[in-house]
């Protein structure tokens, strides 16, 4: 297993004074454990921002102390980090003892693509991410990996006791609790939308005709008026002639 290391300062700003230490690069962090006194120190940020690229929670770290002699075996726990950024803020060093055994919660990392993604018949549904194991601090898996390419069929699943933990690593989570599935594919209607009603050239050129048909007819009674009424004129004229 990897070793790694971290190098911290003790730490006399407390309290609100935090905002000032961070400014200077620096990020407050504790150290702690069974029968351990607690102790207030600080490290660099870049230092463990670098260290957390690398490390979980269930990686030991060996961290020194300026000042003071050997090294600390600690697991990284409570991370705090900005809301924004995602920088952290601060971080509690759980102490442990190699000795004795500690229970830790193994995040679980899903391997390959499922079958039944490739041929379009389902989706995966990840329902657990982590599990419970017990063991020494050094044999505590990083994460624990899960091979999902043979899931080929809606329904298949992959259950917690389908994992082979080595034998120093006891796992705590229950046998029956599933770690992923395969779920139906569901697959969006296209509605279809109405073309929007409109007048057709048609309809609008019959319009125009009988509108045009109707002005004609009122024309030509106009013109049958004025004949008929120029005709009468001429009548009476000759009347009274004779």
């Amino acid at each position: 297993m990897e070793k790694h290391t971290l190098t911290v300062q003790p730490r006399t700003v407390l309290g609100k004074r935090l905002k000032q230490l961070r400014a200077k690069g620096l990020l407050p962090a504790n150290i702690y454990g069974k029968a351990v006194n607690s102790q207030a120190v600080q490290v660099e940020q870049k230092s463990l921002e670098k260290l957390l690229a690398e490390v979980g929670e269930t990686s030991v770290v060996n961290v020194t102390i300026e000042g003071q002699e050997g090294t600390v075996p600690v697991l990284l726990h409570n991370v705090q980090v900005h809301p924004v950024t995602k920088a952290p803020l601060h971080v509690d060093l759980y102490q442990v003892n190699l000795k004795e055994k500690i229970k830790a919660h193994v995040p679980i990392v899903l391997v390959g693509e499922a079958k039944a993604v490739v041929e379009k018949i389902g989706v995966i549904l990840e329902l657990l991410h982590e599990i419970e194991v017990e063991a020494l601090p050094t044999d505590l898996p990083e994460n624990w990996e899960v091979n999902i390419e043979g899931l080929a069929t809606v329904g298949e699943q992959i259950l917690v006791g389908d994992i082979k933990l080595p034998g120093e690593v006891e796992l705590l989570t229950d046998k029956e609790q599933v770690i992923v599935r395969v779920g139906e594919l569901i697959v969006k209607e296209k509605v279809e939308e109405k073309p929007a009603t409109t007048e057709t050239p048609a309809a609008t050129e019959g319009v125009d005709e009988k509108t045009a048909t109707t002005e004609t007819r009122n024309v030509s009674e106009d013109t049958e008026k004025k004949d008929n009424i120029k005709k009468q004129e001429k009548k009476e004229e000759k009347q009274n002639q004779k």
